[in-house]
């Protein structure tokens, strides 16, 4: 799930208090290139923790990944936050998302000829990281496309820059050394626009492995129950843990909070307990009670 330090709608506050009041026991934020959220929400922790019963929360984070085999999102689950190859590659990532924003912007205006204020565009830069669903919303509010998802796949994604490229390689490594676990988020997508085969899966998961690659995200409210299976006899076959997240971004998308796409949580938690358990050995902090 995603705050407002990345592209939610929902403060690491609100994001809490939506995860009890939805029963969720086990949760983490994983906003993009960014770990500062989860910092912000065990603040808030600390002043409730004596009245109210807390699910457990881990670290977090989702890295955009790019080679010329494809696009990845990896995702990086119990690491220290203050490990310093952890935040040298949020710190990459954050460089070169700026420099995409900003020619996206760019691209928009030579392209279509959309136009934006000096100040709009001095508060989109203000965010954190600023990426797609920022862009899209002042697209939106300047009646270019109707809706976010019409303003990205009509618009935005038309633009292909030449950025540097952070490989999953890098990704994985560096949530290694702060000593957490590498999972690859929402596979068959890719970056979540793609649809790879069981054949392209496979290569791209034996290919990871390679690099470190400890989980599968196997449950996720995007896929059909084929995306579903195909991902849990990989994560069975290879032995990784088994992950399972939502995606949420509160009112950017419209993807239910807890939703995994599976309706018996049991089986998904007994799925995922592996993965529960090595979170849980990585530091008691995570604990929020």
């Amino acid at each position: 799930m995603h705050s407002t330090w990345s592209d939610g709608t929902d403060s690491p506050r609100e994001l809490l208090d939506k995860v009890i009041a939805a029963g969720i026991d086990f949760f983490s934020i994983t906003d993009h290139d960014e770990y500062r959220g989860g910092r912000e929400l065990i603040l808030q922790v600390k002043k409730r923790k004596q009245t109210e019963v807390m699910p457990y929360f881990i670290s977090g984070a989702e890295f955009s990944c790019r080679d010329d085999l494809g696009k990845y999102h990896i995702l990086g689950y119990a690491y220290d936050i203050k490990n310093e190859a952890v935040r040298k590659l949020m710190e990459a990532v954050h460089e070169v998302r700026i420099q995409k924003v900003t020619n996206r912007m760019r691209f928009l205006k030579e392209r279509y000829g959309f136009h934006f204020s000096e100040s709009e565009i001095a508060s989109l830069m203000r965010h954190r990281n600023p990426g797609k669903p920022h862009i899209a919303k002042l697209m939106v509010r300047h009646r270019y496309a109707g809706t976010i998802s019409e303003a990205i796949l009509g618009f935005i994604d038309h633009y292909h820059g030449p950025e540097r490229r952070i490989h999953p390689e890098e990704a994985i490594e560096a949530v290694i050394q702060g000593g957490g676990i590498p999972v690859l988020a929402h596979g068959p997508f890719g970056d979540g626009e793609q649809n790879l085969d069981k054949k392209e899966m496979t290569a791209r998961v034996e290919r990871l492995m390679n690099a470190g690659l400890m989980g599968l995200e196997c449950y996720y409210s995007g896929f059909a129950e084929a995306h579903q299976d195909m991902m849990l006899e990989l994560a069975s076959r290879y032995h990784l843990l088994v992950t399972a997240g939502s995606d949420y971004h509160g009112e950017n998308k419209l993807v239910r909070l807890g939703n995994t796409g599976r309706s018996d949580p049991a089986e998904i938690n007994e799925r995922i307990r592996d993965f529960w358990v090595e979170a849980m050995k990585r530091g008691d902090s995570y604990s929020l009670n």
